[in-house]
């Protein structure tokens, strides 16, 4: 048997102390040896009882596993022992009763026990001729207390389960975030570290023939990388985006860093802060593609409204690419949907990427994707 810690008995968020409290109705098994004087032999088998009896009253609530329905049954056969020299044994009924809903998983459960309780404690008084208040105590109210107790017992299990499903939702939560951080840095740093690769190589390539325009790509790669730093602590912030317009800028100058010349048809467009996030995002990671490879000698980039949705395109006349998407083109496609958008993907001649979302402010779909 082993028992739960001790600094966490009552601190349960079903019973808290109550279980000390409860316990001072013991005291009612005592009246009768108090009132009758009895020896000192019927007072060790009071005290024996009743130390059994709380070796299975707090059983309930310091083992990690206790068998509850045998510590009722334990209770039950006090009663039924020591009911006749003893008045005040309708006690061991009363706390099983009281007990029990708390012990099964639903209510018939309760239910069908508290009538075999009852049942046991009616018998009982019948064979031992007990009538008036102590067939009262030992049948009826018995089963009075654990109908009232079944309320609280349900209230308990619905109550568990409520905490159940709010850990389970912070669960989700806690890995969606970590989702999205992941899929953010994909982006963020993925086009970042590509810009880094080109002009470096450019840099190498110009220091013999240019070295003054060989000095301004590195400073110029200095520049990327600490704004990459800063693009990353604000990642990690859950806010990134400088503006579709200027992430449509930075789109070319990579673009045209990498040898690419670009078409640029850029309308402008008045678009909700997530909906312009996750639109940058996008573009980011669609151009780090074609820098990296789709070996295109032509980039277009189009973006316009249309009917109350905002249609961008980025289309190239490189190489294409294969039928499974990789965790950009993922993490893109479910960016998107999650406001409702729509992405699609032509690979036949080139590549081309539309994506289409709604320009009125949007409820995110999935948890945990917040800005």
């Amino acid at each position: 048997m082993k028992l739960k810690p001790w600094n966490t008995i009552f601190r349960d968020k079903d019973h808290g102390w109550s279980p000390l409290l409860w316990v001072l109705y013991l005291g009612f098994f005592f009246v009768q040896p108090i009132y009758d004087h009895v020896s000192l032999r019927m007072w060790l088998l009071d005290v024996l009882g009743a130390v059994i009896f709380l070796f299975l009253y707090f059983g309930l609530f310091i083992l990690v596993h206790p068998r509850s329905l045998v510590h009722i049954a334990g209770m039950m056969l006090l009663g039924l022992l020591y009911q006749p020299f003893n008045g005040g044994a309708c006690t061991f009924f009363i706390f099983a009763a009281a007990m029990l809903p708390f012990c099964v998983e639903s209510q018939a459960a309760s239910f069908a026990g508290l009538l075999a309780i009852g049942a046991t404690g009616a018998i009982q008084a019948f064979f031992l001729h007990i009538g008036g208040w102590r067939l009262f105590y030992s049948a009826l109210f018995p089963m009075i207390i654990g109908a009232g107790n079944t309320f609280f017992a349900e209230r308990n299990r619905m109550n568990r389960k409520l905490r159940k499903a709010n850990d389970e939702i912070e669960h989700l939560a806690k890995v969606a975030e970590r989702e999205r951080i992941a899929r953010d840095l994909h982006d963020v740093l993925g086009h970042t570290l590509s810009v880094i690769i080109l002009k470096s190589e450019l840099a190498g390539k110009l220091m013999d023939r240019d070295p003054q325009r060989a000095g301004n790509e590195i400073r110029k790669v200095e520049q990327i990388t600490r704004q990459a730093l800063s693009e990353v602590r604000d990642t990690i912030r859950g806010y990134r985006s400088q503006g579709l317009e200027a992430e449509l800028a930075r789109a070319k100058s990579t673009l045209e860093t990498a040898g690419v010349a670009v078409k640029f048809e850029a309308a402008r467009v008045v678009l909700p802060a997530l909906q312009e996030s996750v639109l940058s995002m996008a573009v980011r990671e669609a151009v780090t593609n074609v820098v990296r490879h789709a070996h295109a000698r032509t980039c277009t980039l189009r973006l316009e409204q249309q009917n109350g949705s905002c249609y961008l395109a980025i289309e190239d006349d490189g190489h294409g690419s294969s039928a499974n998407e990789g965790n950009g083109l993922r993490g893109m496609r479910e960016r998107v949907e999650m406001l409702g958008g729509t992405l699609t993907r032509d690979s036949q001649a080139g590549t081309k990427l539309a994506i289409t979302v709604p320009v009125k402010e949007v409820t995110p779909k999935s948890e945990g994707f917040t800005h």
